[in-house]
């Protein structure tokens, strides 16, 4: 079983982006930050890393994607209740993120989108546990 997730982003300017995370009510973990990275501490276990794009380039050895040009993933961040995903995506538009693509709400789920400072795709939503069958 996995114990934690630590989730990769390249970033142009790490002290806004730091900034921008911390206006979302997240903290960061100063033990796995310094000039070059941070670790944002979405939840128990789950850890967003900012990473400058010489370190992120040195870990994958690959070029970085055109954010926001190109779409490389969606980070889901599903919330206890719906009414936190309103709160969370507005302070995100608030902190200078944008919009990407309009409220989706199916009854059982609702989920809000916006793209970070550096173009970086985040969806964050509820989802009713009633809904979910048992596996």
């Amino acid at each position: 079983m996995i114990n934690n997730i630590f989730v990769n982003f390249h970033v142009k300017d790490l002290e806004k982006a730091k900034e921008f995370f911390t206006q979302l009510g997240f903290k960061i973990n100063p033990q796995f930050t310094n000039e070059e990275a941070a670790c944002v501490i979405l939840g128990p276990n789950m850890y967003a890393m900012l990473l400058i794009e010489k370190l992120f380039i040195d870990f994958t050895k690959r070029p970085v994607s055109e954010a926001p040009k190109i779409a490389e993933v969606i980070t889901s961040l599903f919330l206890e209740n719906r009414a936190d995903v309103d709160v969370l995506a507005d302070k995100a538009l608030r902190a200078g993120a944008l919009n990407y693509t309009d409220p989706l709400d199916l009854g059982y789920m609702y989920s809000r989108s916006f793209q970070d400072l550096d173009g970086h795709l985040w969806e964050v939503g509820w989802m009713d546990p009633n809904h979910v069958e048992p596996f």
